[in-house]
């Protein structure tokens, strides 16, 4: 993997990341869920610091409009469609990177979508649904990255869950999930410790994301006033969830594994009876050159 290209220097607009240049350089790293959001902006961080960066989803046009842009910027992307709910294709993906490209380093199994809901509106059919875009599918990337790589050559991979801590009222069926993820996390971590591999995951609350304008007008008139149920007053940037993914696959978490990390501005922590104190919020990291607001928060 020696053609992987340096990240852009310092006279160029590029990715403004906390870690140093090359930090990843000769690794290849798969994040699925890479054509948009949070999945995006991590594949956009790992190029810049000289990884080989591979993404994955199920729409081609939005995977490869990413891969442009990560090569506009002087970086290293390739690019698979296909459902991580599909046993067979997981592990026919897996062999032919494997194939092509050698040992996968690293895995951000960032994939997985939900739907806002009551519990007693959801069917067994969407209730399954969400299972298996935010558990089962995670599970089985994970199971072939391991068993066909990693379980040779050591790595590093880190789960997306979402802020359940205090449950998920309107989406237990993704609360459950992400819940499940938190523990094959730990289980996993374990399992695979012997062979080299950390296993972390981490918990975002609320991101100016893309998806947030996926939602419907009642959802969105919520989602205008979510930084007020939140401690620091604001919602996170993609750029501070990735720099979380990007530590926990650095060698300065090689002694971390099993946990799943909290990036919720402290939104979970907080009881009626003491109301968080109203202020301007915190500053925020803006490392994403290529990062744009959702259109719900403008």
């Amino acid at each position: 993997m020696s053609d992987v290209q340096e990240p852009a220097q310092d006279d160029k607009p590029g990715y403004r990341s906390v870690f140093r240049p090359g930090l990843f350089a000769g690794q290849l790293i798969w994040v699925t869920g890479g054509g948009s959001g949070i999945g995006r902006c991590v594949a956009h961080e790992l190029a810049a610091l000289g990884a080989q960066v591979l993404i994955s989803g199920r729409k081609a046009e939005k995977l490869q409009a990413v891969a442009a842009e990560i090569a506009q910027d002087g970086g290293r992307c390739d690019w698979r469609a296909f459902d991580i709910r599909d046993e067979d294709a997981v592990k026919a993906q897996v062999a032919e990177v494997v194939a092509r490209y050698g040992p996968i380093h690293g895995l951000v199994n960032n994939a997985g979508g939900q739907f806002p809901a009551p519990a007693m509106a959801i069917s067994k059919r969407g209730f399954e649904a969400v299972v298996a875009n935010n558990l089962t599918g995670g599970f089985l990337m994970m199971r072939e990255v391991f068993t066909q790589s990693m379980q040779a050559t050591g790595g590093a991979v880190v789960n997306m869950t979402a802020d359940f801590r205090n449950g998920m009222p309107g989406m237990a069926h993704s609360g459950a999930a992400r819940a499940g993820m938190s523990n094959l996390t730990m289980s996993t971590s374990y399992e695979w410790a012997h062979a080299g591999v950390r296993v972390n995951a981490v918990a975002p609350g609320w991101v100016a994301s893309s998806g947030m304008d996926s939602y419907g007008d009642a959802i969105k008139d919520a989602i205008r006033n979510l930084k007020h149920h939140v401690p620091l007053r604001r919602l996170a940037t993609e750029a501070e969830i990735s720099a979380a993914i990007v530590f926990l696959l650095s060698p300065a978490a090689a002694f971390i594994t099993g946990v799943t990390l909290q990036i919720d501005g402290g939104a979970s922590l907080g009881n009626p009876m003491f109301p968080s104190i109203d202020h301007a919020g915190t500053q925020r990291f803006e490392g994403f050159h290529r990062a744009v607001d959702p259109k719900v928060l403008a």
